[in-house]
């Protein structure tokens, strides 16, 4: 029988720096050869894309949006995240309910009900096996963000929402050690990654 596959979430506030890494991390296990699915939330399949773009550029209100991105999880682990578990691939992904509890229970205040709700009845069963969440102090991640793209929705956003945002992440860790280890992204690149290597060899060794 064929070893279960691990899951692996990268979280963090926009401007955090996690995306920086996904693929990199990716490429680190594949080193190790473990057989590695990258994806992303919002979206990870074409349904899930197409919410995405809603999500990040269509006004809608709150219970909408939250509704939204259950939506597009329920159908990325339906299509991408079990049946790859399943196999035995790793996955790595780039946010996940953290991330709902983060930005629409914390940035936009919906709180913790309705979401813990909605992660019972979408994945009951399936949480993360590891989390990195990439912290920041407020002013570097806005001020990564004035250097980006035209700004997305959640982007636009204040440093209040922000800050609400950080704060739950962080309170999140604090709740969850064992899974979620925090990742100083003010820090050079090779030296998040010296870190990054030295968990990922105790993951896959572990996993062995």
């Amino acid at each position: 029988m064929t070893p279960r596959g691990k899951f692996i979430t990268l979280e963090g506030v926009d401007g955090a720096g996690k995306s920086t890494h996904t693929e990199w991390l990716a490429e680190t296990l594949r080193g190790y050869g473990v057989a590695v699915v990258t994806t992303r939330e919002p979206g990870g399949t074409a349904f899930g894309e197409r919410l995405r773009d809603l999500v990040l550029h269509e006004a809608m209100g709150l219970d909408t949006e939250t509704l939204v991105m259950f939506a597009s999880r329920c159908e990325h682990i339906r299509q991408v995240i079990e049946p790859a578990l399943a196999r035995g691939d790793w996955v790595v992904c780039d946010r996940f309910t953290d991330a709902t509890y983060a930005y629409q229970g914390g940035g936009r205040q919906l709180g913790v009900a309705r979401v813990a709700a909605l992660e019972q009845w979408v994945h009951p069963g399936l949480q993360p096996d590891r989390t990195w969440l990439f912290d920041v102090p407020l002013e570097v991640a806005r001020a990564r963000l004035a250097d980006a793209r035209s700004p997305d929705r959640f982007e636009s956003e204040g440093a209040a929402f922000f800050e609400r945002t950080r704060d739950v992440y962080l309170s999140r860790a604090r709740q969850y050690p064992s899974r979620i280890h925090i990742v100083d992204g003010s820090r050079d690149i090779p030296t998040i990654r010296e870190q990054l290597r030295a968990e990922i060899r105790a993951l896959v060794d572990a996993a062995r």
